[in-house]
């Protein structure tokens, strides 16, 4: 009956070594992730020993990345979404376009067909959602306007491969592969039929999730709440999710991932949303370890033997040639060098997509086994690489901004935003609050200082956010407050305070350096998510320091305003 063990085995061996290679990894100053891939290596089909089994660590690899999504949706709302959509839209699609055109190019000079480029080009220029949302979690900016963009961005490029996947078996013939036997679907009518089906498909699953799904799911959190079981409420969570993704696949034809990040979009209108969170924690962690040991275990390492200068190639396109056309694209939208550097290191790899394509592009006899091998070589290789990409943003941004001209032209020449209007009434800029981040918290603190006639100016990145503040005549610039040229034009040497709405305890320091060297006599008041953070800002005396966020607004606004010498009924202090 060792047979019935197949699930226990593949779990216990992923795990046990997913746990010695990890650690080996930290203690090398690597990310534990290199050694799950390994620990897949270790145990898949393609080296000596004991092999798992592929198809199930795939499924539980599946169920993790749904939880994983599913938290994501908690954390993201529909609003964060829209308030990015004019640059992760178009830039998403243009990216996809560069990078399929680069994969392409590269598999039509190897010989390869037409069909087969194709697919090889699109697996190639689609990132892994799970690697960039462990990447921000990481560093803590999953929150910031820069993971935002970077989440935004990948949720497009997910629904632009759903899409891709629905239309690529009808379409396979006129490839030159095997078509999936859907009569006509060739023909234009049919391809244009089609292609209207997935997107009515798209658009009832969505619009189903935010008119019924807002409702019913926090509904069902509240009542399950009632009860008092923690177990309940765990299995809430953990149903919403899996069902939700499952549903969305089986009646709608969305993908797992896409269906569990909108279960939790609606759900994050609940109240018990930050509970849901937490309940599901773990086990989006152990399944998401399970992900990456899948990933190891489909590679071939005989392929670096083979193929190295391929292997290359394909690492050179994924490592550099996305990023760099990511990086172009956010600069072109006239966002920070910051949030381009970090949208270009998201992007810097690719995953479950890309796998799901190649299989597809294999069964319909597009691409070739060796395509296969190479997208998972590709994969490895960038995800294994991906923190040190992270790591690297902050020394060659500081180098760029120091060394290049061009950058520093790039990151705030001909923006409009990136300055205040000569117009502006210079009465306003002398003991104005500076405002860094307009989030949820930011927001409030500022429609207190308007309602109490306090001038201040906004800083954020948010470059849509910026043009709807001016609109409404409050004094606002984007950019990244970390660097020096953002906050001379706030009018920081001339501020009573900066307030820091932004929660990243690094950032906030730099931001506080720059501006107390430009006006020494500046106070400050700041935020942050944990108790180690707080004491560290205390210990660099930066200033007044508030933990946590639903009253934090509010008390960082009273003292705000108390230190502007005035009161909350709008009374001055004498």
């Amino acid at each position: 009956m060792h047979h019935n063990l197949a699930l226990i085995t593949t779990i216990a061996a992923a795990f046990g070594l997913a746990l010695v290679f990890g650690f080996i990894a930290a203690r090398l100053r690597m990310p534990p992730l290199v050694g799950y891939l390994l620990a897949g290596v270790m145990i898949g089909p393609a080296t000596p020993g004991f092999v798992a089994d592929v198809g199930l660590a795939g499924q539980l690899a599946e169920i993790g990345v749904m939880l994983l999504m599913f938290g994501v949706g908690l954390h993201f709302s529909l609003d964060d979404l829209l308030a990015v959509k004019r640059i992760a839209i178009p830039g998403a699609i243009v990216q996809i376009a560069v990078a399929t055109a680069m994969g392409m190019g590269l598999a039509l000079y190897w010989g390869w067909t037409p069909g087969a480029a194709l697919v090889f080009g699109l697996a190639l220029s689609v990132a892994s959602t799970v690697v960039l949302l462990r990447a921000l979690e990481a560093r803590g900016v999953l929150d910031s306007i820069n993971g935002r963009i970077a989440v935004g961005w990948l949720v497009v490029e997910d629904l632009v491969m759903v899409l891709v996947l629905v239309l690529l078996p009808p379409l396979a013939g006129l490839l030159g592969g095997q078509s999936a036997g859907l009569a006509g679907a060739a023909a234009p009518h049919g391809i244009w039929a089609t292609l209207g089906i997935t997107f009515a498909k798209i658009v009832a699953f969505i619009a189903l999730m935010l008119v019924v799904g807002t409702r019913l799911l926090p509904r069902l959190l509240w009542l399950v709440a009632r009860t008092g079981s923690r177990e309940l409420f765990t299995l809430c969570v953990i149903a919403a999710a899996l069902g939700v993704a499952y549903g969305s696949a089986e009646l709608f034809g969305v993908s797992f991932a896409l269906g569990a990040f909108f279960a939790g979009m609606t759900i994050r209108g609940s109240e018990f949303s930050h509970r849901a969170a937490e309940e599901s924690l773990p086990l989006r962690d152990a399944f998401a370890v399970l992900f990456f040991v899948s990933v190891g275990m489909l590679f071939d390492p005989q392929v670096l033997l083979d193929e190295p200068l391929r292997v290359l190639a394909v690492s050179v396109i994924i490592l550099f040639g996305k990023t760099v056309a990511a990086v172009a694209l956010v600069l072109a939208f006239r966002y920070p060098l910051n949030a381009a550097l970090t949208v270009g290191a998201s992007l810097a790899q690719i995953g479950e997509f890309s796998f799901i394509l190649a299989g597809l592009g294999m069964s319909l006899d597009l691409l070739p086994a060796e395509g296969n091998s190479l997208i998972l070589a590709g994969a490895i290789i960038s995800i294994a690489c991906n923190s040190l990409v992270f790591s690297a943003i902050n020394p060659l941004q500081n180098w760029l901004r120091a060394h290049s001209a061009l950058a520093r032209r790039l990151e705030h020449g001909n923006d409009p935003t990136a300055e205040l209007p000569m117009s502006t009434n210079q009465n306003l800029l002398a003991g104005q609050v500076v405002l860094v981040g307009y989030g949820r918290v930011g927001q409030r603190i500022s429609q207190q200082l308007n309602e109490q006639g306090i001038s201040h100016v906004v800083v954020e990145q948010n470059r849509e956010q910026v043009e709807r503040l001016r609109a409404n005549n409050q004094l606002a610039v984007s950019g990244d407050a970390t660097d020096p040229a953002v906050l001379i034009q706030a009018h920081i040497a001339h501020a009573a305070l900066l307030v820091i709405a932004a929660p990243d305890a690094f950032d906030a320091l730099k931001m506080l350096e720059i501006a107390r060297t430009l006006n020494p006599a500046i106070e400050a008041v700041l935020r942050t998510h944990s108790e180690e953070e707080a004491e560290l800002l205390q210990r660099e005396a930066a200033g007044m320091v508030f933990l946590g966020e639903n009253e934090l607004a509010r008390g960082m606004a009273q003292h705000i305003l108390a230190r502007m010498g005035r009161t909350d009924n709008g009374n001055a202090v004498h």
